[in-house]
């Protein structure tokens, strides 16, 4: 029996997805739970299992197409009751029918409700597009489209990223001038409006050359770091801090811990631990900002960037304060796995209060990162190496480490910054938690 097979929804707030990689091909025998093709949202790449064990009969979308959540993208000849008929994908319950827009989250302790919309947000629809997602919401903000004027092309009339980017199309801008003849341009090329080039495009087309378009997630990290520069005034804050006594104890203990444990003993647990214990003393590193309203955060969830062969991703570490040390490095470990091989789930990519990066691991000395957002600071981790260091009037070897804050000074200040670096400092030169 035919079984579609359709574009699955990654979690409340993702309405489309692009297919990225399709592994099977017309006429291959698939197995239920295999992967049959690969995804990229605005929070999460993954890859889909086939629902069903079968042939694929037909693929609807190609690789590269942005399509709204349960439009089919394949038609598989299943086998037996190996699954049910209709569409696949979807929810337990689910009837097909446009998805309703997520409930307002629950008011945290101490919180107080604000009646009116935030700054910027758009006023609520009174036709019948369907939801609108943040992606959507922020895209129109950033290129000043009036959604009210926009058409939806998307199931049910929906407004699509798509639609809002041909909608910014048509805004008069200044015109850049071509390239000589135009005959550099790829055929059909068309900018995307958010990242076009500042300078003159005869400056970025001359001589022998190649163009690679973009990968959907290269466009998304695009997107947020353009965004994150435009939204927040980045200050930074540089400090050093002595791991000596870190790759002693780590050295000794390494061996055993994965004897134990199963796991390889990193670093990245003690840089870990060691913002966890400083966003509990100076809370408003460990917060959001909206329009206004300074959000300051209960919940300690540090965001921990991952680089992939096609660009970077920052899995959540959930509670970071509440886990003990073997949690840390577990939930480390298998955060980074599963990143690298597509397999997170769209809450695990999401809710982060603050972020590390570790452009260390590959040789950085240090480095400057841009602000996650909507976290108000990230920690970038350099290199462990060994250096003269002056310690009581003596110079001696010791095994250093170049820390540096990103924080957005709407927020947070100067003070405070150096405040939260020292105290990060501290924690890892007087490290006194058992390794267990």
């Amino acid at each position: 029996m035919p079984i579609e097979v359709v574009m699955p929804q990654m979690g409340e707030s993702i309405f489309e997805g692009t297919v990225t990689k399709w592994l099977k091909k017309p006429g291959d025998r698939v197995e239920r739970d295999e992967p049959l093709f690969e995804i990229s949202t605005d929070k999460v790449d993954a890859e889909i299992q086939s629902p069903a064990t079968g042939v694929l009969r037909e693929i609807k979308v190609g690789e590269g197409q942005t399509v709204p959540i349960r439009t089919v993208v394949a038609v598989i000849d299943a086998e037996g009751a190996s699954a049910a008929p209709g569409r696949a994908n979807l929810p337990i319950g689910e009837t097909g029918a446009a998805p309703s827009p997520p409930a307002p989250p629950a008011l945290g302790k101490g919180a107080r409700e604000i009646v009116s919309p935030p700054p910027g947000a758009a006023a609520p629809r009174d036709d019948d597009s369907g939801p609108i997602s943040p992606l959507v919401r922020r895209l129109a903000r950033e290129h000043n489209v009036d959604l009210s004027t926009v058409r939806g092309t998307g199931a049910g009339g929906r407004i699509s990223k798509a639609d809002v980017l041909a909608a910014a199309a048509t805004i008069p801008v200044a015109p850049s001038p071509p390239p000589p003849g135009n005959a550099n341009l790829p055929i059909g090329a068309v900018p995307h409006p958010s990242l076009e080039s500042a300078v003159p495009r005869e400056r970025i087309y001359f001589g022998r050359y190649q163009v690679q378009p973009m990968s959907v997630m290269r466009k998304n990290i695009a997107e947020h770091m353009v965004l994150s520069k435009r939204v927040s005034p980045h200050v930074y804050s540089l400090d050093e801090a002595d791991m000596t006594r870190i790759i002693g104890l780590r050295d000794a203990a390494k061996d055993d811990f994965e004897k134990r444990h199963g796991l390889k003993l990193t670093f990245m647990p003690f840089f870990a631990r060691a913002c966890a214990e400083a966003l509990q003393a100076f809370p408003t590193v460990n917060a959001s900002l909206d329009g206004t309203n300074i959000v300051l955060h209960e919940e300690i969830n540090i965001g921990i960037a991952v680089a992939l062969d096609a660009g970077l991703i920052v899995p959540v570490l959930k509670n970071a304060a509440e886990k003990t040390f073997v949690e840390l490095q577990r939930a480390v470990s298998d955060l980074a796995e599963r990143a690298r091989t597509k397999k997170l789930h769209p809450d695990e990519v999401h809710e982060s209060t603050f972020s590390i990066t570790n452009p260390g691991v590959f040789g950085g000395l240090g480095g400057f990162a841009a602000i996650n957002q909507p976290n108000v600071a990230i920690l970038a981790i350099g290199a462990i190496q060994k250096r003269p260091v002056v310690v009581n009037d003596a110079v001696v070897p010791r095994s250093m480490v170049y820390l540096s804050l990103s924080y957005d000074h709407r927020v947070v200040d100067g003070a405070v910054a150096h405040q939260f670096l020292s105290r990060i400092k501290q924690r890892l030169e007087s490290w006194d938690e058992k390794i267990e």
